[in-house]
């Protein structure tokens, strides 16, 4: 990944998305019936395993990526178990961040969010504190229910409660989100924010790049 160097997210909306509000109603009134995929629930097995196990509280950090994001949140919060997962295998190699980095209290899962966090639900092991940091903007007005607020998993991810805290370099993703937050009758704030130590490689490579960044934060 090249750094200092990050182009400026380019969409043609104009502002928030004309059907965002009538999207997100109805997902919120028609429950999301995709069948699980046999490989996400044998994941969702053996982290509801880790977790019984290790009996922490825990937070999810979603859309992980290459997983620094969740050895340094680990690092942060010790007294919780960190689970990142991302839907991209080759992007996690769990035994290297663990002989790495020496945390123990953490794990890395390739996993399909869109059943991971129905799964979690049904299941009722919900996070204490919940990260998406610097998920795919899909930034093209066609592709709006590609982002996790105009997806039909939304309602899913509401239902896991916790404290949220999402953040991007595209202010408008957020505003979008903390919208669709307001139509299921959840608070949101979005301000901007400088973080003190960049913990994803995203977020080096966008304040290298001198762009802005953004936070949203919600109680669920």
């Amino acid at each position: 990944m090249s750094f200092a160097n990050s182009h400026q997210i380019i969409t043609n909306q104009d502002g928030v998305h004309e059907h965002l509000v009538e999207i997100v109603e109805k997902h919120l009134k028609h429950p999301f019936q995709k069948p699980i995929h046999p490989r996400s629930l044998a994941g969702f097995k053996e982290v509801e395993q880790q977790v019984s196990q290790i009996g922490k509280p825990i937070i999810f950090d979603s859309c992980c990526g290459v997983g620094d994001s969740t050895v340094n949140l680990a690092k942060l919060h010790p007294q919780h178990f960190v689970i990142g997962m991302d839907k991209s295998g080759h992007r996690l190699n769990k035994n290297e961040c663990y002989e790495q980095h020496g945390v123990d209290n953490f794990m890395l899962l390739r996993t399909d969010l869109n059943d991971f966090w129905r799964l979690a639900v049904e299941a009722q092991m919900l996070p204490e504190k919940h990260f998406i940091l610097y998920p795919n903007p899909w930034p093209k007005a066609k592709h709006v229910q590609r982002r996790w607020h105009g997806a039909a998993v939304f309602p899913s991810l509401i239902a896991l409660g916790g404290a949220l805290e999402m953040r991007s370099n595209w202010r408008l993703y957020l505003d979008e989100f903390a919208l669709a937050l307001n139509v299921a009758n959840e608070k949101a704030v979005v301000e901007a924010f400088e973080p003190l130590t960049a913990i994803t490689p995203f977020e080096r490579k966008y304040q290298a790049s001198g762009q802005a960044l953004f936070k949203l934060s919600a109680s669920l």
